[in-house]
């Protein structure tokens, strides 16, 4: 059992600025494996920090974490138009990842945003809440996610490929369905559903091709990689979508993923320069074998 001692070091290696961004962010995931109370008003603490990379993690975790105590913290963020547009749109995510019928007033009302990012998202959100309601509040009834993660979206029933693949890239669709599309794709996991994911980087949604860059990463293929570094290098692209690609890169951590990694560290977009340092700490996380990326607490604190 871990103590409020503890918690509250690793909490200090969060908020301590002086700290090297990768090592905030071991501690991040150190407190969202936590779980619990304390760890979520020590991870809300860290949204007033002036990187959006380590905000839309924060906001990212505690949709993991998935306990209603973090919706004030969540539904504060969303509301604060000061708060960069990637950070607002992981919050209303995140609300949808809760899952609470209690938040869909405010996921409405920001279903207008101007920041089309936010906009997306809170429809997303909305959507997600109203099929777990149509499906006795579970989320695991069309299938679980290999990667142990809380989707945006369930994946779907069907597994042909090619319908699939088109109901993925057929922009007249839902959001909500063509991210069931998406989702069922990545669970197939093969190098066929890899590069059917890859043409979604071409749709006109920043906020689709930046979950497409996700769980790019999320499959870790080798398949992945050309799509991923030719979007990445798209200078004109939403910064939003080139940090989750070099994200990406680092998870699927091959030596190619590190060289073209390097190119961008110093990146004129502080989130994908960032990115880049992070995604370079998991490359030598994925390469060195250890079993998980957050930190052991004897190693924190």
């Amino acid at each position: 059992m871990v103590n409020s001692d503890d918690l509250q070091k690793i909490g200090t290696r969060l908020l301590d600025t002086s700290n090297l961004l990768a090592d905030r962010f071991r501690a991040l995931f150190t407190l969202r494996n936590l779980g619990g109370t304390e760890a979520i008003d020590l991870i809300s603490k860290a949204f007033v920090d002036s990187s959006a990379l380590l905000k839309h993690e924060l906001a990212f975790c505690l949709g993991q974490m998935q306990d209603e105590y973090a919706i004030p913290i969540l539904t504060k963020v969303l509301e604060d138009v000061n708060q960069e547009a990637m950070v607002r749109h992981e919050a209303a995510e995140a609300l949808g990842a809760i899952g609470s019928p209690s938040v869909m007033t405010t996921l409405e009302q920001y279903t207008k945003d101007p920041r089309i990012e936010v906009a997306e998202t809170c429809e997303l959100a909305i959507a997600r809440i109203r099929w777990l309601q149509k499906n006795d509040g579970s989320d695991k009834l069309e299938g679980s996610s290999p990667y142990n993660s809380v989707d945006p979206a369930p994946p779907d029933t069907g597994t042909h490929l090619e319908a699939l693949r088109q109901q993925l890239l057929d922009e007249t669709k839902p959001l909500f369905d063509r991210y069931r599309a998406m989702f069922t794709l990545r669970n197939l996991q093969t190098s066929e559903s890899v590069t059917a994911l890859a043409e979604g980087l071409k749709c006109s949604s920043a906020l689709f091709r930046h979950e497409i860059a996700y769980v790019l990463g999320q499959m870790q293929h080798e398949a992945g990689i050309k799509a991923l570094e030719e979007t990445l290098s798209n200078l004109s692209e939403n910064p939003m979508v080139r940090h989750e690609c070099a994200e990406a890169l680092g998870a699927i951590a091959k030596e190619n993923c590190l060289e073209i990694l390097k190119k961008y560290l110093g990146d004129q977009e502080r989130v994908v320069n960032e990115s880049c340092k992070v995604a370079l700490d998991m490359y030598e996380h994925e390469v060195s074998g250890q079993f998980q990326y957050a930190d052991t607490l004897q190693k924190i604190t």
